[in-house]
């Protein structure tokens, strides 16, 4: 039985590591690991491990450490991966330690310290070892953060909650998300006075599109002395709550990955949503025997390895689950909808018209939403680029709206032009990463 929650949210909006050369120095094949990692957690090094009594500040750094054994990007200085409090945004607001990396470009700092770029990545799987600041980062995101690197910003990512350090990935919750990324921003800026200066522009991809929006629209009232001065979102992954009657109708939302994919990002929002949600409930219980062999596979593998074993096991969520599956689905919407589609900042959206994993349409309601809401939106769409292509693509119109925002230049927006949009084009040939 197909979970409805597909339906809803489009997984093919997820980033498609598939489609992305992984880090080769950490991936694993699929199924060589025997242990069933509770939770996804392990294979990372004691880095990662929380102190005994967790500290009650946010934002407070624990430790750091230099990246010597991952590619940086070309214009990367140094990198550090970092260690830092956080409280959950699951249920009760607990003291959580949440990992992530600080890229500081070459050279020296300016009179004040660099900018910084947030950057909140797309889906890598709920194991601690898809950590970004553990496994690195993909040939694709690398160049991305480049372009921000060469502009003159630092780049602080966060992991997010549950990858890398112990417990369950909250996957696509807004909320623990948001948290993860604005504690990091200040543990970040406490441990670099000087070198980082507390001007921000949020970034993200695909799961990290919708959590930078979902960041964006928590730090006003979560982190005030945060100057979040706009958002860059581009393959967005979200849905805003809309009023009764909104100015522009919503498009139908369509589900476009094909059917071992969809397997591999529904048991990514099983593990690791709905095990946050309800740690005491048996998510393997609805499961048949090909959806236990995939919940095992994604507590010990990334998302790469977790495509290509559901393809080479014809796992579909057809034939992964039994019975009534809601149980499976509960809260998990309330968790992942915004409750207001109105940001006090303005936003870039970037979205390739050949996006046949995160659907133009999806994209385009996002953009109504937050139209409708007053938000001050640029909307730029590309002609021929994919979910991946339109990443850098889109770098040419982004780096420059942030740098504007930089200078105090507000954009005037594009609201008043939008057009609705569904139809997927066909992708250009010849274009790196655009597949």
């Amino acid at each position: 039985m197909k979970l409805s929650f597909r339906a809803a949210l489009s997984a093919a909006t997820l980033l498609s590591l598939a489609a992305c050369a992984e880090p080769a120095q950490t991936a694993k094949p699929a199924g060589v690991a025997e242990v069933d990692r509770g939770l996804g957690d392990g294979g990372v090094s004691d880095f990662y491990t929380p102190p005994a009594q967790v500290p009650a500040t946010v934002g407070q750094m624990i430790r750091t450490q230099p990246i010597t054994d991952r590619p940086l990007p070309e214009n990367a200085g140094q990198a550090v991966r970092t260690l830092y409090t956080s409280i959950s945004g699951v249920n009760a607001p607990d003291p959580v330690t949440v990992s992530g990396q600080i890229i500081f470009p070459k050279g020296t700092p300016p009179k004040g310290g660099w900018p910084v770029v947030a950057w909140e990545h797309g889906t890598t799987g709920i194991a601690d070892i898809c950590a970004p600041s553990w496994r690195g980062y993909l040939s694709r995101d690398r160049a991305y953060l480049d372009h921000w690197l060469k502009a003159g910003f630092a780049v602080v990512a966060s992991d997010y909650q549950g990858l890398g350090t112990p417990g369950p990935h909250p996957y696509l919750m807004y909320r623990p998300e948001g948290y993860s990324v604005l504690n990091g921003l200040r543990a970040a800026l406490a441990q670099y006075k000087g070198t980082l200066q507390n001007r921000i522009i949020l970034v993200g991809q695909s799961q990290g599109g919708g959590a930078a929006l979902g960041t964006a629209w928590l730090s006003p009232k979560y982190a005030p002395d945060l100057h979040v001065l706009g958002t860059v979102a581009t393959g967005v992954v979200t849905q805003f709550k809309l009023p009764d009657h909104p100015k522009h109708e919503p498009l139908p939302r369509l589900n476009v990955e094909p059917p071992h994919m969809a397997a591999a990002f529904g048991i990514l929002t099983i593990e690791g949503s709905r095990k946050s949600l309800h740690p005491e409930v048996d998510v393997r219980a609805n499961m048949t025997d090909k959806g236990k062999d995939l919940s095992h596979q994604a507590r010990q593998t990334c998302l790469g390895d977790l495509f290509r074993y559901t393809e080479a096991h014809d796992i579909t969520e057809d034939n992964a689950y039994a019975g009534d599956t809601s149980r499976l689905e509960a809260d998990f919407q309330d968790a992942f909808t915004i409750p207001d589609a109105h940001m006090t900042m303005p936003v870039f959206v970037g979205t390739g018209l050949a996006d046949n994993e995160a659907g133009v349409a999806q994209q385009y309601n996002a953009v109504a939403a937050m139209c409708d809401a007053g938000t001050n939106v640029t909307w730029k769409t590309y002609s021929g680029l994919t979910h991946n292509g339109a990443v850098n693509g889109s770098a040419a119109d982004s780096v420059p709206f942030a740098l504007a925002l930089l200078k105090g230049h507000h954009p005037k927006g594009n609201c008043a032009t939008i057009k609705p949009v569904s139809e997927v084009e066909k992708a250009l040939p010849g274009i790196r990463w655009n597949n």
